[in-house]
């Protein structure tokens, strides 16, 4: 019984953390420059 309680949990928690990543993702707040960071125009993290 606890396996499945903990089980649950765990699905719960994974979920919730891709909910928010789809959200953050539609609403334009993530940011992936694809390893060129010189390219990025989202100005999301500081380019050096």
């Amino acid at each position: 019984m606890a396996t499945v309680l903990i089980s649950l949990g765990l699905i719960a928690v994974v979920a919730l953390i891709v909910r928010s990543m789809y959200n953050d993702k539609k609403n334009g707040k993530s940011c992936h420059c694809g390893a060129n960071c010189g390219a990025c125009t989202k100005g999301c993290h500081s380019q050096k």
